[in-house]
C-alpha cells in the first residue's frame, strides 16, 4: 500500500473513531426544568417574610428535651402601607394535632398577640415609612403536657391596608 494511500485510510479510520466518540458524547444527556415565579408587591402596601421560603415549606418547631418545651418559630416581615396602619387576624384558631391529641399555637405580629378579630399591628407612622417586625408562633402548653407523637398544622394570617 503507497504512503498516501496509508495516510488516507488513517484518516478515514480517525474520523470514523471520533464519529463514534462523539455520536456517544451526544447520546448521553442530562436536562433540567424547574418552575420560576416571582410576585412583585406594589411599593404602596406589603407584608412579607424577610426570607421567601418561610412561606413556601413546613416550619418544625424543635423539640427541647432539656425543658420538655416547644422553641417558638421566629421570622422577620418587612412591612409598609403608605397610606396608614396595617391590621392582622387569623384565618382560624391555629393548632397542632396528631389526629388524637391538639394543642393549641400562639401567633404574635410585632409584639401584638392575634386572634380571630382585627388588630392594629403596625400604626400608621411606622407603616408608611416601612418596618421590619417579628412573627413569632408559640405553642400552648396543654394540661398535663405535651403527649409524644407526630403533630401537623396549619396557621392562615390575614393582613388588611388601613386607610385613613
Amino acid at each position: 500500500m503507497n504512503p498516501r494511500a496509508a495516510k488516507w485510510l488513517m484518516l478515514v479510520a480517525l474520523a470514523a473513531a471520533l464519529g463514534v466518540f462523539c455520536t456517544e458524547v451526544f447520546a448521553i444527556r442530562d436536562e433540567h426544568t424547574f418552575e420560576v415565579s416571582v410576585s412583585i408587591p406594589t411599593s404602596d402596601f406589603y407584608v412579607l417574610p424577610v426570607n421567601p421560603q418561610f412561606l413556601e415549606r413546613e416550619q418544625r418547631m424543635a423539640w427541647n428535651t432539656l425543658t420538655s418545651t416547644l422553641t417558638p418559630l421566629r421570622e422577620s416581615f418587612d412591612v409598609k402601607n403608605i397610606a396608614g396602619g396595617i391590621t392582622a387576624r387569623l384565618g382560624y384558631a391555629p393548632v397542632l394535632s396528631n389526629g388524637f391529641t391538639s394543642f393549641a399555637l400562639d401567633v404574635s405580629f410585632n409584639g401584638q398577640s392575634l386572634t380571630l378579630l382585627d388588630t392594629t399591628v403596625v400604626p400608621a407612622e411606622q407603616a408608611k415609612v416601612g418596618l421590619r417586625v417579628p412573627l413569632v408562633i408559640s405553642a400552648m402548653e396543654p394540661d398535663g403536657g405535651y403527649a409524644a407523637g407526630h403533630y401537623f398544622g396549619s396557621v392562615q394570617l390575614i393582613f388588611d391596608a388601613l386607610r385613613p
